[in-house]
């Protein structure tokens, strides 16, 4: 999933941005990402190899104690899967043949099974290393992605205002030389205003310029009001101070 949209996003960053595309990523082993999955799954596995073996070896010093034999044994199973019906045949008629030789075999074979675990073990232990490493390095491009994407939209939004307050700036220049400055200075000051309004946004005393645009708004509305009350109350005082025809 986070590799889709890790496409997703490298395609929608190539389309606007000249910016050279990163070497592609390694590709990320089946394997878990967290390290707590495998350390608790081999503490796991350890522990019942741990007490499997312990629980064999006090069976072959207790050889002549029958008793301690047949405990140990069935504590020893309690560690481990029901065997096939296939297996159990086999290990009964190896123990009734007692044959040297068949013992060795199966010793040869087992030592190279339980050496062939440990290296898939390990190997295990190294593919989940390299799945967090590649997890990390999708996540780190995910995030340079996205913020190139918003410094993308910025740099667009930047280039809008610009191109807005330079339209309004040649239409407030044509409209005061043929109008006159009455109606083009207003328009050639909110060209100016458009071309600062990245700036402003960028700047980090925005919310101070935003708040004492907001006060002094406030203040000439308030301003306003008043002067209107002011005129309306005068024209009252007039109306009624006249002299009657």
């Amino acid at each position: 999933m986070r590799l889709l949209l890790v496409i997703a996003l490298a395609a929608l960053a190539g389309c606007k941005s000249s910016k050279p595309v990163d070497e592609p990523l390694p590709k990320q082993p089946e394997a878990p990402t967290k390290q707590d999955n495998v350390t608790t799954l081999g503490k796991d596995l350890d522990k019942t190899d741990n007490r499997v073996a312990s629980a064999l070896v006090a069976i072959e010093r207790n050889a002549d104690k029958p008793k301690v034999v047949v405990a140990e044994s069935r504590l020893a199973q309690s560690y481990l899967p029901q065997p096939p019906e296939a297996d159990v045949a086999f290990a009964v008629a190896r123990a009734a043949k007692s044959d040297p030789i068949d013992y060795a075999k199966q010793m040869e074979f087992g030592r190279k099974l339980a050496t062939a675990v440990n290296r898939a073990w390990e190997k295990l232990e190294a593919d989940q290393a390299e799945a967090k490493r590649v997890s990390d390095l999708k996540d780190t491009r995910i995030k340079e992605l996205q913020a190139e994407i918003e410094r993308i939209k910025k740099d667009a939004m930047s280039q809008t205002w610009t191109l807005v307050g330079a339209g309004l700036a040649a239409i407030g220049a044509l409209t005061t030389a043929f109008l006159g400055p009455r109606i083009g200075l207003p328009l050639l000051l909110c060209g100016a205003f458009c071309g600062s309004v990245p700036f402003i946004i960028d700047s980090p005393y925005f919310a101070y310029i935003a708040g004492g645009t907001l006060l002094i708004a406030a203040g000439l509305g308030l301003w306003w009001l008043w002067d209107k009350v002011r005129d309306a109350v005068n024209s009252n005082d007039n109306d009624q101070t006249s002299p009657k025809e």
